[in-house]
């Protein structure tokens, strides 16, 4: 079994009403963790979405080791409803 790792996702790009601005996920490695935002990119930067157009607006923070038994997911996400 791999270890897993805790990672904080943030972004600051869109950061409009109804818009994610960070998530913690459980993840292998910080590629992984970017995958596993809390809703899809969407790469037209004209489309409105709930969390950053692109994956290079995200900031990926290391912040621990998961558990034994973990499982790679979605932890929490915080939401800024309009």
């Amino acid at each position: 079994m791999k270890k897993l790792n805790v990672y904080l996702l943030s972004q600051t790009v869109n950061n409009n009403y109804d818009t994610y601005d960070s998530a913690v996920v459980i993840a292998e490695n910080e590629e992984e963790a970017v995958n596993l935002g809390p809703d899809k990119y969407v790469e037209d930067g004209n489309r409105w979405c709930t969390w950053a157009h692109h994956r290079s607006d995200v900031k990926v923070e290391l912040i621990g080791t998961a558990l034994p038994g973990a499982e790679k997911r979605k932890v929490l996400a915080s939401f800024n409803a309009g």
